[in-house]
């Protein structure tokens, strides 16, 4: 490369590969760059259990995408997840005294208000979402600004982590030499990724299965109404195959990657799997049904958990857009066909979108955090370049 360029990057440090992203900014479009990933180190299921081992594996994929870039990559925007993500409603009340016009800078201080609220013991605030305003106790409004009032009160979706999981990971990041430039939910980044303006005003959900943790956002319009890390994974589905058919964990892996299907009607064959014997059992079979049952199961039981938060916390919104499947576990044969089955909505995988030249390899749903990440760097590289403009309200959905 001739010159260097601004390098804005996505990090998706996951328990099982940590990928990055690498993009830039030109005349107002984000650019693909380079990308670099590899199996990830020192977890302990969802828990960070060695930050030397993952912090070496994470300054290896910065290493090999600079590599790659021609120029070195020493920071980004990370990515958090796990089954600890927690959100609770935030309000904050601000009274002008004299009724007068409000502006811009109202917003950011009722909202900021509204993060003071108290959050659960142990956990530490990642994200504050404006959700909508009321003024002098009317009805809820999404951007008040030039309305006379005396009293604002904004209405926030505040999204936690447990401190001691979330200084594990940053510190794992910067013992690799790398600046964090902020931490993000993972699935609100994907979510980012995937989901255009438009699909959102329709009602939307998106859900981002890992390797030990489901993250879900729903959305209303331009409002996040829920948020939350859910305690069932991919790792689920392998471990279920197990404790029902007597395998080991490898051999459980495998069958999923090789023959994994969630839904009977779309895998429903008659295909006899021959499984290898060891030194504790011969050889035997097992029909590729019983294998989708098993699966189908527990596919059932996230997205059941799914409807269930839709209707209980997220206002019951219908989700004209469906649900968007992310990570790794949205890879299995069926997962679309089984969330509309249970959620009676559409469904889609989720890759990413709105970034120039990005590689055919890469449209995949378990590249669109990485990518989402790496455009909320952007964006933070374009606000900084401005120095004005919509203040820190509109950072994520460009209010």
């Amino acid at each position: 490369m001739a010159r260097n360029i601004e390098i804005a990057a996505g990090l998706d440090v996951g328990s099982h590969w940590v990928r990055l992203v690498a993009v830039s900014v030109e005349d107002g479009f984000v650019h693909y760059r380079a990308h670099a990933a590899a199996l990830s180190r020192g977890w302990q299921r969802s828990q960070i259990s060695d930050q030397t081992a993952l912090a070496a594996v994470i300054r290896g994929v910065f290493q090999e995408c600079s590599r790659r870039l021609g120029q070195p990559v020493t920071s980004a925007v990370v990515g958090v997840g796990g089954p600890s993500i927690r959100c609770r409603q935030g309000r904050g009340v601000y009274d002008f005294g004299p009724r007068r016009p409000i502006q811009q800078e109202d917003l950011e201080q009722s909202v900021k208000f509204a993060m003071q609220s108290p959050v659960e013991a142990g956990h530490m605030l990642l994200q504050a979402l404006p959700q909508d305003f009321t003024v002098d106790g009317g009805p809820p409004l999404p951007h008040p600004i030039g309305v006379e009032c005396e009293r604002l009160e904004a209405h926030v979706l505040l999204i936690t982590v447990p401190r001691q999981e979330h200084e594990a990971l940053v510190s794992a990041v910067q013992q690799a030499n790398v600046q964090v430039e902020e931490t993000v939910f993972e699935a609100m980044a994907a979510a980012y990724a995937s989901i255009l303006p438009e699909e959102r005003a329709s009602g939307v959900a998106l859900a981002d299965i890992g390797a030990h943790s489901t993250g879900i956002v729903f959305f209303d319009g331009e409002s996040m109404l829920f948020a939350a890390g859910l305690p069932i994974s991919g790792d689920h589905f392998t471990r279920d195959l197990c404790k029902v058919h007597g395998v080991a964990y490898e051999e459980a892996e495998r069958l999923k990657l090789a023959y994994g299907c969630v839904h009977t009607s779309v895998g429903g064959d008659n295909i006899i799997i021959q499984l290898p014997s060891d030194s504790s059992r011969p050889g035997r079979e097992i029909s590729r049904r019983a294998l989708i049952e098993t699966l189908e199961a527990r596919a059932g039981q996230l997205f059941s958990i799914l409807e269930e938060c839709r209707s209980r916390f997220a206002r019951d919104v219908q989700l004209g857009e469906g649900l968007v499947l992310c990570g790794g576990g949205a890879q299995m044969e069926g997962m679309v066909e089984e969330a509309e089955r249970i959620l009676h909505c559409p469904a889609r995988l989720g890759v990413a979108r709105g970034i120039l030249e990005w590689p055919e390899e890469l449209y995949s749903p378990v590249w669109t955090t990485a990518a989402g990440l790496a455009m909320y760097s952007a964006r933070l590289q374009q606000r900084r370049q401005r120095r004005s403009g919509p203040g820190w309200l509109g950072l994520l959905w460009g209010k």
